[in-house]
């Protein structure tokens, strides 16, 4: 089994190896630039750990990895679009950097050229079985975005429809990606649908521990402002995990701290809120809904019929991101 800085490196060079091409460049510079912001690039080495597991060459598999990636990565230059920002990953982003029409139109290019690359893994025969994942999984995370933006609006959101609009935006990549690999490698469709489960799963649990290091994590090791979630008013876990179990009062201290503005004073938000979450036991029950959803995970991962040997690479780098810092 190939550890991920091997994968991520195999990653790197096909995508070297596969540039966009040269001209217009007002279209393709764009393009590249998104790229080279950075990312974890977990879908595709996620993508390839999984073909791994059931084989050890994982070349064919390479364009598959690279179509998730770009498409990943297309939603991110349309999300930036949607959201107003001028920021990722602390540099321009692209519609800021050149301007909007830019931004839609490299987006678009970019998301037709994910379907090349994926168009391109062989065998042929496995394509259109490739191809429907992925539609399902893509039109999963539009859907998600869709929810996320109505909930900007909406008064009315429970725990429930959060979770359902998570597991939309992030998690079903996360477990496409996992089941488009099994299947590149070989795998029976029960083990790779075990695969997508652990995946859709797990990345619940890992948005749920995004939305808890937002407010409570090291801003020394989070990488960007602790508190964000809060002087941005977001409905997340522990919002709605205190209006589903807090007294009435702190209910309503909760909504009048949310439809705040930007000239509140932003510290004493962040603590009045964090108090909030720390009288009511908010931290130890999102942690324990973390944890019942990563236990979920992990059963589907016992059931894949492989030895534990391979998918140990897997298993541990999925529980390294659970207790992440940043």
């Amino acid at each position: 089994m190939q550890d991920l800085p091997q994968l991520l490196s195999q990653i790197q060079q096909y995508a070297g190896d596969q540039p966009f091409p040269a001209t217009p460049p007002e279209l393709y510079e764009p393009c590249a630039y998104m790229l080279e912001l950075g990312g974890k690039r977990l879908r595709p080495a996620l993508l390839l750990m999984a073909c791994n597991m059931y084989q050890p060459t994982i070349n064919a598999a390479l364009p598959a990895a690279w179509a998730v990636e770009l498409f990943h990565n297309f939603t991110l230059m349309h999300d930036d679009i949607m959201d107003a920002a001028p920021l990722r990953r602390g540099k321009q982003t692209v519609h800021t950097r050149w301007n909007l029409t830019t931004g839609i139109l490299s987006g678009d290019v970019m998301l037709i050229h994910a379907y090349r690359h994926l168009a391109s893994t062989t065998p042929t025969s496995l394509v259109p079985e490739l191809i429907q994942i992925f539609n399902r999984v893509a039109i999963g995370v539009c859907e998600g975005q869709q929810m996320d933006v109505n909930f900007e609006t909406r008064s009315d959101v429970s725990l429930e429809d959060y979770i359902h609009m998570i597991e939309l935006k992030t998690a079903v990549l996360l477990g496409g990606a996992l089941e488009m690999g099994a299947r590149c490698g070989g795998a029976s469709t029960t083990d790779a649908e075990h695969l997508y489960q652990f995946g859709r799963l797990a990345g619940i649990a890992f948005q749920i521990q995004d939305d808890l290091l937002d407010t409570y994590g090291d801003p020394e090791k989070f990488g960007k402002q602790v508190g964000g979630d809060i002087l941005q008013n977001k409905k997340t876990f522990l919002v709605l995990k205190t209006m589903e179990v807090a007294p009435a009062a702190d209910q309503q201290a909760l909504q009048t701290w949310m439809q705040t503005g930007p000239e509140t004073d932003g510290v004493a938000k962040i603590e009045a809120v964090r108090a909030l979450f720390d009288r009511n036991g908010i931290p130890n029950l999102v942690e324990a809904a973390k944890h019942d959803f990563q236990q979920a995970a992990f059963q589907h991962l016992d059931a894949v019929t492989l030895p534990e040997t391979q998918k140990s690479v897997l298993r541990q780098l999925v529980e390294n991101l659970l207790v992440r810092e940043h």
